[in-house]
Parts: C-alpha cells; sequence; structure tokens
C-alpha cells in the first residue's frame, strides 16, 4: 500500500537517535505463531491454564508443564520470521542506539537477526535450573522429562515468565531504561496491555520522545501515541523502514 505520514513524524522517524520498539502477539501472529488459548488443541484442550503454565504446575506436575512448552518450542521452531520481523532488522541496523522490548515467547525477534533485544516474558529456546536458575541454552536429550541440570541434577523448567510470576528484574530494569533515555517509541502490533509494560508509552512522552504506533485495533498503546498507522504492521511496515532508510525517486529520504 502507499503510505503517507505527516512531515513532522517523517523527520522525527529519521532523525531519531535513541530509539525502542515494543512488539507483543501481534508481531508473533504474523509468522503464524499460536497465542496460548489457540495452541490448547488436540490432547492440549482438557487442560486450565493453572495445570500447563504456572510454577505450581511445574511443582505438581513438571513432566506435564515441559511437555506443553516443549511443544511450543516445536511449533515455533517450524515458522519463519515476516517481512515485519526483517524490516526492524533494518531500523537497528540503521539507527546509533536501538533496544527492541518483545511480549513474545517464539525467539523470531532472535532467529531474524535482532541484535539488542529484551526478552521480558523469556523465551521458549532457553531452560533454566528450577533449584539454582542456571540458563541452558541446549540441554542433553536423554529421554528424561524434563531434562536435568548438569550442575546438581534438578528439573529444568522453560525459561519463561509463567502465569502468576513477575518479570525478571534484570531485564525489566534494562527495559525501563532503554524507554527513559528514547527519542522515539515504536509499537508494532498488538501488545499485551500489562503494566508496567502498559506505562511505556506515557514514560517515553515525558522525557519527551514521539510515539509511533502500527496496530489495527485501538489499545493503550494507540491512545498514548502521537501518531498512528491504523493496520497490521506487515502491510505497512516495510515501507516505513524503506521511506527512513531508503531511497525515494533517487533521493535519500532525509533529502526529501
Amino acid at each position: 500500500m502507499t503510505l503517507t505520514l505527516p512531515e513532522k513524524v517523517m523527520q522525527r522517524l529519521i532523525h531519531a537517535q535513541r530509539v525502542v520498539v515494543l512488539t507483543g502477539g501481534g508481531i508473533a501472529s504474523e509468522s503464524g505463531f499460536l497465542s496460548f488459548s489457540e495452541a490448547q488443541q488436540g490432547k492440549w484442550a482438557v487442560y486450565d491454564v493453572s495445570e500447563l503454565a504456572t510454577p505450581q504446575a511445574f511443582v505438581r506436575n513438571p513432566r506435564l508443564v515441559w511437555e506443553w512448552y516443549d511443544h511450543r518450542r516445536r511449533l515455533s521452531d517450524q515458522l519463519k520470521p515476516s517481512a515485519s520481523h526483517m524490516a526492524l532488522v533494518q531500523l537497528e541496523a540503521y539507527y546509533p542506539e536501538f533496544t527492541l522490548i518483545t511480549q513474545t515467547i517464539d525467539s523470531l525477534h532472535m532467529r531474524s537477526g535482532i541484535h539488542n533485544l529484551i526478552e521480558i516474558n523469556g523465551t521458549l529456546r532457553r531452560s533454566r535450573c528450577f533449584e539454582s536458575g542456571d540458563i541452558f541454552e541446549q540441554w542433553e536429550d536423554d529421554g528424561a522429562v524434563p531434562p536435568r541440570c548438569t550442575h546438581c541434577g534438578s528439573p529444568l523448567r522453560p525459561d519463561v515468565v509463567m502465569f502468576g510470576e513477575g518479570l525478571p528484574q534484570k531485564d525489566l530494569r534494562r527495559a525501563q531504561r532503554a524507554i527513559e533515555q528514547c527519542d522515539l517509541l515504536l509499537c508494532v502490533g498488538a501488545i499485551g496491555a500489562i503494566e508496567p509494560i502498559a506505562s511505556f508509552p506515557f514514560v517515553a512522552r515525558r522525557v519527551g520522545a514521539i510515539v509511533v504506533s502500527i496496530a489495527p485495533e485501538d489499545s493503550i498503546y494507540t491512545l498514548m501515541a502521537d501518531h498512528v498507522v491504523a493496520t497490521v504492521p506487515a502491510d505497512v511496515l516495510p515501507e516505513i523502514v524503506a521511506m527512513i532508510t531508503g531511497t525515494t525517486n533517487g533521493l535519500r529520504a532525509d533529502t526529501v
């Protein structure tokens, strides 16, 4: 589609120095990653959230919880980053300072090539020791379900934020620092309105940043935005990135 942005917005996009991008389930769905409820098909349809995705459930039945998240990981491994994912890789290369904060757990941003990435809800591609908290990128497939920590023998759990758990404080502090220092916050797709993430647009505006939202439906992120592009990111984000970083009729975008 042909997109026109207000000149003031376009100039802020072109000349931003410290950029934060916020993504959630909307961008995950573009690659076909199923939400929690959508993935509850077949044998998983009979289970409640409290049986599959809480720390208490892991204590009661670690095998079931591990198999549920392993099921979701295998689904994720079959997917490829979308055009929106790849457009954000181009943005990271363009801006002097760039941080991507995502609520997704599918690892698609990492696989697309994003480097400065905060997976605020964790990721399916990692596990951690239930006792020590040690992180594992890989683990032995020796038939044990869940696998065991090679250091202490305790079970490994998925390194994701389960229901009822707080966000990892280290990642949250890093995300908050990026928001407090940014001059552009780009909210891409549907994003869960969960605090303190939902307050990020307010914080960004308070420090003088411009907030731009690309999403088809109203949310706290669109309501707090200085400018809204009311459509799915895949329809416009590659074009917006080309307008920022590319050429128009032979001229660089920052000269037109």
